[in-house]
């Protein structure tokens, strides 16, 4: 038969030992000791009201006194470090921001480019009655027939051109109807001009 007491303590951990079948290595009682550490220093308010009391004695005061005269200077060198930091930060930003500007400025710039000038007078009058306007590259004799002077073409204004379905189209300016054969008749007479074809 065996005792309630040693099924017990077989079966459940020691008190003392802080272990526990969930965690085995826990401690309660150096988790306690701790806590009581942990309470006697403790920071901030409740840190600085505890060190206030002291025995009374000029050089409690004193050594506290250094002790905060330290965490002051710290603190203000910290704050003069982070602005320092700060300063630079902003200084190295603007001057970036300047280099970019100053590039892209420089990028802007164009080159002024030369636009030819034309030299020659805007119309040109032959001995004949030729005349040659050399703003637009057109030649118009004397009996009215234009030629384009750089293809050697015969000139039609567009605008006095009208195009027929059939593929024929009416000079405007001359009444010359020229069919798709190249026939050229006259409108007003109703004579044919010429034979192409």
């Amino acid at each position: 038969m065996t005792s309630i007491l040693s099924t017990t303590a077989a079966s459940t951990p020691s008190l003392f030992s802080g272990a526990t079948s969930a965690n085995p290595t826990a401690s309660w009682l150096a988790d306690t000791i701790t806590a009581i550490q942990n309470d006697q220093n403790q920071g901030g308010l409740l840190g600085m009201l505890q060190d206030s009391g002291g025995d009374g004695s000029i050089d409690t005061f004193l050594g506290l006194s250094s002790g905060i005269a330290t965490d002051l200077a710290t603190i203000a060198q910290t704050s003069v470090t982070n602005a320092g930091s700060l300063v630079a930060q902003i200084a190295a930003t603007n001057q970036q921001q300047a280099a970019v500007k100053k590039l892209q400025d420089s990028l802007d710039q164009q080159q002024p480019t030369v636009t030819p000038t034309n030299t020659l007078a805007p119309f040109i009058y032959l001995p004949d009655g030729t005349s040659i306007d050399t703003t637009n590259n057109i030649m118009t004799m004397p009996d009215g027939t234009q030629y384009d002077t750089t293809t050697g073409a015969k000139y039609v204004d567009p605008k006095s051109l009208i195009q027929m379905a059939n593929g024929a189209y009416l000079n405007t300016t001359t009444n010359i109807l020229t069919m798709p054969d190249g026939t050229e008749i006259n409108t007003v007479t109703g004579l044919t001009v010429s034979v192409t074809a």
